[in-house]
């Protein structure tokens, strides 16, 4: 195994000092959160540390991105949404949300994809010159969208063979249910287009 390959898989290293400061152990260098993001972007795993106690703070230096991009007027998250988000804190449901989040994304992925392919085959000859590269990077920057939720949830499916209390099959049960039926109806809705 290559040098190259193994540096890849591990995440990058970084500490965050007292001062708000960033370093990157892997390049000995001070970074931003938007160098953070770019490797969110880039699929390069990091993990960040508080410097002097060592708690691994990944978690909220992500949201601090997400609090970024959205003052940047990059919009992503309705405000309806994020009310309800901060709603569920104080709920007894917490700890189904990831994983609720996880698969509605992956749904979200995979429907992206279906609609590219299905845009391609149908109008990809009848697209006028330089509608194509609308397109992509209108995909392109819904796939970094995407890549903005995946590093919440790595810590949850390494959690993942653990059962939830019996409390909570119930519901499970029921989400499950629920994202079945959307996308029987997304299916539903495809057929009908074709």
């Amino acid at each position: 195994m290559n040098e190259t390959s193994e540096t890849a898989r591990q995440p990058v290293v970084v500490k965050k000092y007292a001062n708000r400061r960033l370093y990157n152990t892997e390049s000995s260098s001070y970074i931003t959160l938007d160098n953070l993001a770019e490797m969110v972007r880039k699929d390069r795993d990091f993990v960040v540390y508080d410097a002097k106690t060592g708690e691994d703070i990944t978690r909220g230096v992500l949201t601090q991105i997400i609090v970024e991009e959205e003052g940047k007027g990059n919009a992503l998250l309705p405000t309806n949404f994020l009310r309800q988000l901060i709603g569920i804190y104080g709920s007894n449901v917490p700890s189904l949300v990831p994983r609720y989040f996880e698969e509605a994304m992956a749904n979200f992925a995979r429907q992206q994809e279906s609609v590219r392919e299905t845009v391609s085959k149908t109008l990809g000859s009848f697209m006028p010159p330089g509608m194509e590269e609308v397109g992509r990077k209108n995909m392109a920057m819904m796939e970094r969208a995407l890549t903005l939720f995946s590093p919440f949830y790595r810590e949850e499916a390494a959690k993942a063979g653990v059962e939830a209390p019996q409390d909570y099959q119930e519901e499970i049960t029921a989400l499950r249910a629920e994202v079945e039926r959307l996308q029987k109806e997304l299916a539903a809705l495809n057929a009908k287009t074709k």
